[in-house]
């Protein structure tokens, strides 16, 4: 868990962007939210190949993958019928750089394994966010929803763990989490229903808004606890530097990629409005 001081640097350093976001979102059309989302994913990727492709032995598999993230973002957000191509190419394409430009065979699986893993954790899952705004009823809603449901986590698992917490929760893992900061997660994801069912996305429901928020809760921690593994694995401290007090982009959005997905489908095939 952050110090206060760390906490009033992070809380200083995402104000600026907080009226960015509302105008985004609030925006009739998607593509504010879509450059938003697109300008993070592209930042995340390249500190994703920075953490796991270091070496410099390593800098075309590198920039490799980051040219190949940056276009499998787009294709998800415009390809539109040519979206199913996504899958394949996530494998396919990888397999035939790595089984031209091999190099050194007895790593060659562990950097193609990476590859494909940087491809989806780093390009494919924080699109689904832009997607909500272009393609669900209520697109603007739902990227609220999805947001507050990780940002109103991270503070009640916050204070939650720092008043209550003794029994730690992963410390294998993450040893600054506890049980209570979990439940104190999913209390405060919960707040984002009731909020929007108060305010200002009465349509979603409470029964759907409660499988959202703590369903979402619930994957938004595991991954945060998914970064925080990488990260162990890696070597590093941090994805990155570019957020004072957060550290990198995949700091930042590590509950989000976990929740927007879920977010998304979920909309897409179980909701539908009610009043």
């Amino acid at each position: 868990m952050p110090k206060l001081g760390n906490l009033a640097m992070r809380f200083i350093t995402v104000v600026p962007l907080i009226p960015l976001i509302v105008l985004a979102i609030e925006w009739r059309l998607p593509y504010g939210v879509w450059g938003i989302v697109f300008a993070a994913t592209v930042i995340g990727i390249h500190e994703y190949f920075s953490m796991a492709l270091p070496a410099a032995e390593d800098r075309n598999d590198r920039w490799f993958g980051v040219g190949v993230g940056v276009a499998l973002a787009l294709l998800l957000y415009w390809g539109g019928a040519l979206r199913v191509a996504a899958l394949p190419a996530v494998v396919i394409i990888p397999a035939l750089y790595y089984l031209f430009r091999f190099r050194d065979l007895t790593t060659v699986m562990p950097r193609f394994g990476l590859t494909v893993l940087g491809l989806i954790y780093s390009a494919a899952l924080l699109t689904f966010l832009a997607l909500q705004k272009s393609d669900l009823p209520h697109g603007g809603d739902w990227v609220f929803i999805t947001l507050m449901t990780a940002w109103f986590g991270d503070t009640g698992a916050y204070f939650a763990g720092r008043f209550l917490g003794k029994t730690k929760l992963y410390p294998a893992i993450s040893p600054g989490k506890t049980r209570a900061g979990a439940v104190g997660g999913l209390a405060g994801s919960f707040g984002a229903a009731v909020l929007a069912n108060l305010w200002f996305f009465p349509e979603l429901g409470w029964v759907h808004g409660a499988i959202v928020t703590v369903v979402g809760s619930a994957l938004g921690q595991c991954g945060d606890l998914v970064e925080s593994m990488m990260k162990r694995a890696f070597g590093v401290k941090d994805s990155g530097k570019i957020l004072p007090g957060h550290g990198g982009i995949l700091d930042r959005v590590d509950a989000v990629v976990f929740i927007a997905p879920f977010v998304y489908v979920y909309a897409l095939l179980a909701w539908s409005p009610v009043g």
